[in-house]
């Protein structure tokens, strides 16, 4: 028996390697693959003792690109930063009462058992920290809806409560009207209620009546439309005309880094570094968007970025030396400043003058100085000159702040 099994030859099954040289010979006669792709797989049969191992860049290696990180540009930093948003909430609905009877055996008279209806879900924002933008806020919430009652006095769920995130400076607005002012990281404020559950008709059981039939239905969620705006939370702003170097000089004293580029309009979103000292304090300077002439009455970038000037206790004027009256342009930021909100130009402030590196920079300090009777620092944020002075004056500034008792 095994002799006559002997004869019978086992067909073998082709190997790997002979069927991958197979398919990238159909490959080279379609074109797809060059003869010398093919080459390369015949080295594959035995490197170094162990087979299957193909030295072919083009097979086994995948091309990489530049592994470094490049920096977001402002326009996508843009999409990503969102100031103001319009919500409309809509808590949940309470779920209805149910309306049946006992009924087991020898039982007859078991009496009302419908339960009530579960709360529906409320809507509440809180302030996060960790949350940069209302970016994420979406333009309608929907609160979760209580379930209904069911028979044995069962009790329908509660709607579980929805959160909004916001990040801190948020301020709840309705009608034009402030409610909130959320600056603490965990605040609540319980936006839209939750609609009530409904009473089953257990609930109407009494003496007088030993078999109601009544159940109500929950009652309806709150609806509200609110507006929420994010005022930037810094100690310092940085105020000035388009390109006049706010972003280079924030570069230059805190470890942000928002883009610069050599046009005007570079930063379209405000960017808030900080500035680190010796005794481990630390102070927040903003970049505000540049300022231009009616900027109060909604032009160019308007009042959408003048509101993030609000919250900060003291300002710096950056003033550009190229231009040919440096010192007008702090009259017109003042006055841009006093139309928005009277009295915001007269905040504790430092006059600083940038573009110290140019030619004529120095015979223009001179003449902004017999202009303006606060202190002028001359600065220059492409090389660095004379930071060191302004860090400390805005340690000054940040000194009395403190001792005022935070109020500016």
């Amino acid at each position: 028996m095994l002799a006559a099994l002997s004869r019978f030859k086992i067909p073998r099954r082709p190997s790997s390697e002979l069927l991958l040289r197979c398919i990238f010979e159909q490959k080279v006669e379609r074109g797809e693959l060059s003869p010398l792709t093919l080459s390369s797989v015949t080295c594959s049969r035995k490197v170094g003792g162990v087979r299957d191992v193909s030295t072919s860049s083009t097979l086994c290696t995948k091309v990489r690109g530049n592994s470094k990180k490049t920096e977001m540009s402002e326009k996508k930093l843009t999409r990503h930063f969102v100031d103001h948003r319009r919500v409309k909430l809509v808590a949940g609905s309470g779920g209805k009462g149910a309306s049946s009877f006992h009924s087991e055996p020898r039982k007859e008279w078991g009496g009302p058992d419908g339960g009530n209806g579960g709360d529906g879900g409320s809507i509440i924002i809180k302030a996060d920290r960790f949350v940069k933008s209302l970016a994420q806020v979406v333009p309608l919430y929907k609160g979760e809806d209580g379930e209904s009652g069911g028979s044995k006095n069962c009790y329908g769920r509660n709607g579980s409560p929805t959160y909004i995130r916001v990040p801190l400076g948020t301020v709840v607005k309705e009608q034009g009207k402030t409610i909130l002012d959320m600056t603490e990281h965990g605040q609540e404020y319980l936006a839209a209620f939750g609609g009530a559950g409904g009473k089953g008709n257990r609930f109407f059981l009494s003496n007088e009546n030993r078999s109601p039939m009544t159940a109500t239905p929950g009652i309806t969620g709150q609806e509200r439309l609110l507006q929420l705006e994010l005022r930037t939370m810094a100690h310092a702003g940085l105020v000035g005309f388009p390109n006049a170097g706010k972003s280079s000089l924030l570069r230059a004293i805190t470890n942000a880094r928002p883009a610069v580029a050599a046009y005007p309009f570079t930063t379209l979103n405000p960017h808030v570094g900080i500035v680190k000292y010796r005794d481990h304090e630390q102070v927040a300077v903003a970049d505000i968007p540049g300022i231009i002439r009616g900027a109060h009455l909604n032009r160019g970038l308007g009042i959408s970025f003048l509101r993030h000037i609000e919250r900060c206790r003291f300002l710096l004027f950056v003033l550009d030396l190229s231009a040919q009256e440096p010192w007008t342009q702090l009259q017109h930021l003042r006055y841009e400043l006093d139309q928005y909100e009277p009295g915001l130009s007269q905040r504790p402030q430092a006059i600083i003058a940038n573009k110290m590196d140019l030619s004529e920079a120095q015979e223009k300090l001179e003449t902004l100085k017999s202009h303006v009777s606060q202190r002028v620092i001359p600065v220059s944020a492409l090389t660095g000159q004379n930071t060191e002075e302004l860090i400390l004056y805005l340690r000054e500034l940040y000194d009395g702040y403190i001792q005022g008792g935070g109020n500016g």
